[in-house]
């Protein structure tokens, strides 16, 4: 996967329509007051745990038919209380069924059911800090951060005044889906990398 632009880098500020005008399919970027931000390329790690858990969800949300699952590069136009708007590039965004009318041709508008972050060593700070606060305040339910390198996963959920509450933080034991109806996930299973039919069994989907 390659992360660098075909064409130059904007310098200057530019609008969220001309962003997506700008971007291509070989560009990992995003959009944040009006400045364009290139995405760094990942370490396998993060491949791994993207890969897993990917087809993790896509396996529990196709078959009992609740929604889609994307990888990037999907953007998300987030829009703040403030008024102010970015667009987000996740790892992992899942869109259920109540939201998929807000899927564009180009881009998802608004805040998905949940949006999961694979931590780098170069993106550590920004998922767990600016991202974390922009996903909250956008009102997206839940937010999973997965830090392969360390062998950690936050798991967060919107309570009743907006805000997120950490719903399991651990290297291992059952974490249970609040937005994704039934889901659960043996959270080792991120780093131990079992087979999707091992993990089909477990659900008892095999």
């Amino acid at each position: 996967m390659t992360h660098a632009p075909s064409k130059p880098v904007p310098t200057e500020p530019m609008s969220f329509e001309q962003f997506i005008e700008w971007l291509d399919e070989d560009t990992h970027a995003e959009w944040v007051e009006g400045r364009v931000l290139l995405k760094m390329p990942v370490s396998v790690k993060h491949q791994e745990s993207s890969s897993i858990l990917h087809a993790m969800l896509r396996a529990w949300i196709d078959y009992h038919q609740l929604g889609k699952v994307y990888t990037a590069p999907l953007q998300v136009k987030l829009t703040l209380p403030d008024g102010s708007q970015r667009s987000r590039e996740p790892d992992l965004v899942v869109v259920l069924h109540d939201r998929l009318a807000q899927l564009t041709e180009q881009y998802f508008d608004g805040a998905p059911n949940l949006i999961v972050e694979i931590l780098s060593p170069s993106t550590r700070a920004v998922d767990r800090g600016e991202k974390f606060v922009e996903y909250e305040a956008a009102g997206v339910p839940e937010y999973w951060i997965v830090d392969p390198e360390r062998e950690y996963a936050e798991f967060w959920q919107l309570d009743e005044t907006g805000v997120y509450r950490a719903a399991f933080a651990g290297s291992a034991g059952v974490y249970r889906s609040r937005e994704v109806a039934g889901l659960w996930l043996q959270v080792e299973w991120l780093w131990s990398q079992p087979s999707l039919l091992e993990v089909l069994q477990a659900w008892g989907l095999r």
